[in-house]
């Protein structure tokens, strides 16, 4: 099968490697605005040609959209204008709600799938990529209803190839989902990030006693900002519910050290220690 990737990143081109390496791929147009990605994926064999957007989408049999949220949602409608009946497109963005209302009304909307592979790192650029990144990791398929049967079977089989397990949503609630298991993480690492910046001038005291638990505590913070405002962009309303209930959440710790209220520490400390049963 021949498959255009648009963005050829951490996430297209991981997608890229792993579906070359399981043989659904037989060959891979890579098209990016950035010709250093385009330079390194064609030097890491992660794509077998660069090309512009018109003759990668002509000559794919499913175009895979893998760029920040807010460009895929203005970039869809014009890639689905340019397909085939017998052509499939797919996105692998963090928000999907967006994406969806994007394209209701677009005549060749069932030919269009909405995926969000449910991984990543702090990293980008086609030398992070890794062909087993997305195993066992949630691969989700918003509005699948939406979508013709052969379209949805095509991107099933994707899914399959890249080792996921497959979770079906509407796009609105895995908006909401994702705003508490991932959107605020990245957040709350952020501030973390400026706190300790702030507070703390000398880097090489940071880096002199920083621990294992502060490192994997920040490393979100070190993810792009051009993936990441768009996400927040999309997905506001959601992100502002969560956050307004963090902020919550941190008064109570503060509270309790402010009136010296260890009991209640403890309790807050205890509750949170639930998130053990879940999270094996």
């Amino acid at each position: 099968m021949k498959i255009s990737i648009i963005g050829a990143g951490l996430i297209g081109g991981s997608m890229a490697l792993k579906l070359k390496e399981k043989g659904i791929a037989s060959f891979i147009y890579g098209i990016d605005n950035n010709k250093q990605h385009i330079d390194e994926a064609l030097e890491l064999k992660i794509i077998d040609a660069g090309v512009d957007l018109e003759q990668g989408v002509k000559n794919a049999e499913l175009i895979i959209l893998a760029i920040p949220v807010d460009a895929a949602r203005k970039l869809l409608p014009g890639v689905l204008d340019l397909i085939s009946d017998h052509q499939t497109v797919m996105d692998a963005g963090s928000t999907k709600a967006g994406i969806v209302h994007a394209v209701k009304d677009h005549p060749k909307r069932s030919r269009f799938v909405a995926f969000h592979p449910m991984w990543g790192t702090e990293n980008n650029g086609p030398k992070s990529a890794i062909a087993e990144s997305f195993a066992g990791k949630a691969g989700v398929i918003c509005n699948k209803e939406e979508s013709a049967e052969d379209a949805l079977n095509l991107v099933e089989k994707i899914v399959n190839a890249l080792d996921m397990h497959m979770i079906y949503m509407d796009a609105e609630d895995h908006d909401i989902h994702t705003a508490y298991i991932s959107h605020i993480s990245h957040i709350t690492s952020y501030a973390l990030a400026n706190t300790v910046l702030e507070k703390e001038r000398e880097e090489e005291t940071i880096f002199q006693l920083a621990s294992s638990g502060f490192s994997s505590t920040v490393r979100l913070a070190k993810s792009h900002p051009e993936m990441w405002v768009p996400i927040f962009k999309q997905n506001k309303e959601n992100v502002l519910d969560v956050l307004n209930e963090h902020i919550t959440q941190l008064r109570k710790f503060k509270s309790a050290l402010e009136k010296e209220n260890y009991e209640y520490l403890e309790e807050l400390i205890t509750n949170a220690n639930r998130i053990r049963g879940i999270l094996r």
